[in-house]
């Protein structure tokens, strides 16, 4: 059961990115793909924070959210903008994605 839940969120979160990514993304700067994974941290976020377990963490947690952001893309986008504004670009998403997370939490608690 648990597997069957991890991908029906996956089914939901995977084509939320790729559709957010291809109407986003642009070669100086992959807005979607932050986007997308700024707002998956930040639903983890406050997923951890209700304190959800079992079926509710596969579907939402494992599935939705790790269908949802990705970290393949982020690296082809952050090598594709080059060293300077691809550090820029990598800097900027670990830290909103870190702030997502810990604002979910807080939001959550």
């Amino acid at each position: 059961m648990t597997a069957l839940l991890v991908a029906l969120g996956a089914a939901v979160g995977a084509p939320v990115r790729f559709l957010v990514g291809h109407l986003l993304d642009h070669r100086r700067f992959a807005v979607g793909t932050l986007l997308v994974n700024v707002v998956g941290s930040t639903l983890l976020g406050l997923f951890a924070a209700w304190s959800l377990t079992g079926h509710a963490l596969a579907l939402l947690g494992t599935g939705f959210c790790g269908g949802l952001t990705t970290y393949s893309a982020f690296a082809v986008r952050t090598h594709e903008m080059g060293w300077a504004r691809g550090s820029v670009y990598a800097g900027l998403t670990i830290v909103l994605s870190l702030a997502g997370c810990a604002a979910g939490f807080v939001v959550g608690s």
